[in-house]
């Protein structure tokens, strides 16, 4: 390379990791950061996002599993520890409880002695997806975007450098959004964001602009990545003219679209999982080959995801990826490569006329917060899952090593002792919660009190959340405390499930056909409908699986019970007996099945009701599969079990088999 060629920054590389206790985790990111990564990328676990201490009963099975658990300033202190959050750029993936995750942060940083104007970082904080995909969410959507407007309205003053939400479409696409819905739903979010921190007098006018520079994306680049590029190209030239026209915005800095990505995990496989590998990097080209469309920060999935936690080296491998791309090619040798190019341009537009008829669609609803309330979002979302799990059953999209190309060698990076993932000690949660324990019984009760009842007085009275969250965490106040004390203002809300979509049965399918019949001869064999419930047990909001065994269900003539997520197991339970089903089916995807399962095989022991036959799906691995189907679950799906007509197929034969009738050809 010529000396007098000038290359561009590399964006931020960051790896989405957390697990087990605060002091693991911190020992995995100073070990990511010495070997190159630029910034960090926390994930918490379950309780922690939902707002549960250690030791809440929901919490049981979920501590430390997919991210961090984080219960009190101890913990938060012990993340960081000997990491200097003056020099650090930390994204946090959190949202009903991101005031309080950024309170813990700022209290931390105080007792580094570290000034909250010079933090710099992320919370994700876009709690409205959370009703359409993730689940995370705590309260109703109002109380919510009151939540985001305070946090937002107070770092702009207090914490300039802090993004303090990403509109996160990252998950719409992992919910099943096209191109054109996550265009959609993630600017018509903004819109109601910033028109609720507009409209609450907390900002001025003159300092409204400083709020709009502020705002970041987190978005989702698939394997299309031509289209996904187009798609980013799309969200600049959309963003740039919603700013300027709605908001007056005149600075053309703070118009910039300003975008950190993760690429698509809802593509990883768990069959061939090297194939990954080429995926993920494929992936990362579409927000890296157009300069002007260029994400800010970068983190990638590491191949394994679909099995289980990745390990310390696995991560390492999606960080080569980045540091490849960036220092060894030219890439960052040159200005944007797509522009004058009609083919680039034509789609671009075509994507932005979907997003604006889209758009149309929920302002007809009221916005984004009366369309999620009414299920129309969620609808939307799992008509196109359906699509797209209909197409690979057709093979009209096709997957390789899932529906082609099937036939392969065993694979050497999942042949070692530990199945090529990383698992979580049992006795992580057991430590955590007795250090939770400890730390209550030596804070000063009086002084913890004294700010949970200002917390409380905040919220009735419609202050700015942070600071009393803030003294609360200095305090010595816990996750769960902070959270329940909102959850008695505002209430707790359980979002719409969007399966009741109005969809046209599949048609063109002798597989689909045969499930019908069979379904139907088992119905008149036993006098009445078969019966299937659909239970997500824990904190795992994760639900596009369960959503799609409904729908499928429900076109092979099943009878479906489904209430949606977070179902303690007493009510799984119950509601099977009381609904009269013929099978229970669990998703389970935060690796707590095994606890989640025992505790409801005992709960239906309790009601008599042990006969029910049980089977699971979720990300389980082989060792855990074994271990259920002895304890008596009939059957365990994971994600290579993509078949949908095999699987309904399945659940006909255990019906069967558990009701005395003859097995059928």
């Amino acid at each position: 390379m010529s000396e007098t060629v000038k290359r561009d920054r590399p964006w931020l590389m960051r790896t989405y990791s957390g697990h087990s206790s605060a002091k693991a985790s911190n020992e995995l990111y100073r070990m990511n950061l010495s070997k190159g990564q630029t910034g960090l990328s926390v994930a918490f676990d379950l309780p922690t996002q939902t707002g549960y201490d250690s030791d809440h009963p929901l919490a049981r099975g979920e501590v430390g599993k997919v991210g961090v658990p984080i219960d009190h300033i101890g913990d938060m202190e012990a993340l960081f520890d000997q990491i200097p959050l003056d020099q650090m750029n930390t994204s946090m993936t959190i949202n009903a409880t991101a005031p309080w995750l950024l309170a813990l942060y700022v209290a931390v940083a105080e007792r580094q002695g570290v000034d909250p104007k010079q933090l710099q970082g992320t919370t994700q904080n876009d709690v409205l997806k959370e009703y359409l995909s993730r689940g995370t969410y705590i309260y109703p959507p109002g109380p919510s975007v009151r939540l985001t407007t305070d946090l937002i309205s107070y770092t702009v003053e207090n914490i300039p450098k802090w993004n303090p939400t990403n509109i996160c479409s990252y998950h719409l696409q992992e919910a099943g959004a096209t191109p054109t819905q996550e265009l959609a739903y993630a600017l018509s979010t903004a819109i109601t964001i910033l028109d609720a921190v507009r409209d609450s007098g907390q900002v001025t006018p003159q300092r409204f602009p400083a709020v709009v520079g502020r705002i970041s994306f987190f978005v989702n680049a698939g394997i299309r990545f031509v289209e996904e590029t187009c798609k980013l190209r799309a969200f600049n030239e959309m963003w740039d003219k919603l700013v300027q026209e709605r908001y007056g915005v005149s600075d053309e800095k703070q118009r910039r679209f300003r975008y950190g990505v993760q690429v698509n995990s809802l593509g990883l496989t768990e069959s061939q999982p090297e194939n990954n590998v080429q995926r993920i990097v494929l992936e990362m080209l579409a927000v890296t080959l157009s300069k002007n469309a260029r994400a800010r920060a970068i983190q990638l999935p590491a191949w394994n995801e679909a099995l289980g936690l990745p390990r310390p080296w696995d991560q390492q491998w999606a960080l080569r990826m980045q540091q490849v791309l960036a220092l060894e090619t030219d890439l960052l040798e040159y200005g944007d490569l797509f522009d004058g190019s009609p083919v680039i341009a034509a789609k671009v537009q075509e994507l932005i006329a979907g997003a604006e008829a889209e758009m149309t669609s929920v302002q007809e609803q009221g916005g984004m917060v009366q369309a999620i309330e009414s299920g129309y979002v969620k609808r939307e979302l799992v008509k196109s899952h359906t699509r797209r799990i209909r197409d690979i059953e057709s093979g009209d999209l096709k997957i390789v090593g899932v529906n082609c190309y099937t036939q392969t060698a065993e694979s050497p990076l999942t042949a070692g002792t530990d199945s090529g993932i990383m698992k979580v000690d049992v006795q992580a949660e057991r430590d955590q919660i007795a250090a939770l324990q400890a730390f209550r019984a030596n804070r000063d009760q009086a002084q913890v009190d004294v700010s949970l009842a200002a917390l409380r007085a905040a919220a009735l009275g419609g202050d700015n959340i942070m600071p009393c969250s803030i003294a609360c965490a200095r305090a010595g106040v816990t996750t769960g405390e902070w959270s329940e004390v909102l959850r008695e203002v505002f209430g707790e809300y359980r979002a719409p499930t969007g399966i009741d979509i109005a969809m046209a049965g599949q048609v063109g399918s002798a597989a689909m056909d045969e499930v019908r019949a069979r379904v139907r001869r088992t119905s008149e064999e036993l006098g009445r409908p078969l019966r299937l419930l659909i239970g997500k047990p824990g904190l795992d909001g994760h639900s596009n699986g369960a959503e799609q065994i409904a729908v499928k269900g429900r076109d092979a003539g099943f009878e479906i019970v489904y209430e949606g997520i977070r179902l303690t197991p007493a009510h799984i339970a119950r509601a099977a007996q009381e609904e009269g089903v013929h099978l229970i089916g669990l998703s389970v995807l935060s690796g707590s099945h095994l606890e989640l399962v025992e505790d409801i095989r005992a709960e239906l022991a309790t009601i008599g009701a042990s006969e029910l036959p049980l089977i699971i799906g979720g990300i389980i691995p082989e060792d855990d599969a074994r271990q259920l189907l002895t304890h008596g679950v009939q059957a365990v799906f994971t994600p290579k079990d993509v078949d949908m007509n095999a699987i309904m197929n399945k659940l006909v034969d255990i019906i069967r088999r558990s009701n005395g009738l003859e097995a059928l050809a």
